[in-house]
């Protein structure tokens, strides 16, 4: 089984944003394996399931706001018994260029609330897919109100033309035993 996770917060008021990038992403790979979410109060998250390959996969949203995601994939992790090397987490990154995804095993924090939550609760030895967001608004407006902000038209046209299928393809990797660290650029 394998479980991906990503982060955002719920609520329609986040939708778009870009710290919703994750949720952006794994609602796409959803809708093209006719998955559906279920709300799980137990997993703090809304879990859709499908079948990859013959491999069981979990869709993971949790409810619990971004800078506690951790408490979702704990919880996750225990009941099914899984570890570290069946979690694939997808989020924004500020330290990335908007149209840059990077994938990577481990590594620290870098100031991201999630992370550290994510940390905190099972530890930071997981494959995660980061999504670039940074763009010169950020200097502008600051850091919150730059990640609860939403994408601009262009960026809307950049995340649907290539930054939704090269994250899925990069999904599919992860369950496929075949994804590997790299970083691209659009």
């Amino acid at each position: 089984m394998k479980v991906i996770l990503a982060l955002g917060n719920p609520g329609e008021k986040y939708t778009n944003t870009r710290h919703n990038a994750g949720f952006l992403i794994i609602d796409k790979f959803a809708s093209e394996n006719n998955a559906v979410f279920c709300n799980k109060p137990k997993f703090s998250a809304d879990i859709a399931e499908t079948n990859i390959s013959g491999e069981k996969v979990l869709l993971i949203k949790p409810t619990t706001f971004y800078n506690e995601v951790g408490i979702s994939a704990r919880a996750i992790l225990d009941f099914y018994k899984l570890t570290l090397d069946d979690l694939l987490i997808i989020h924004d990154d500020t330290a990335l260029d908007f149209g840059k995804i990077r994938t990577r095993k481990g590594g620290r924090d870098a100031g991201s609330n999630g992370l550290k939550s994510l940390h905190a609760h099972v530890g930071s030895d997981f494959w995660h897919i980061r999504i670039g967001t940074d763009n010169l608004l950020r200097r502008q407006v600051g850091d919150v109100d730059f990640v609860l902000g939403k994408f601009n038209s262009d960026e809307q046209k950049i995340l649907q033309s290539w930054i939704l299928p090269e994250s899925i393809n990069l999904i599919e990797k992860f369950i496929n035993g075949t994804i590997e660290p790299f970083s691209i650029k659009y």
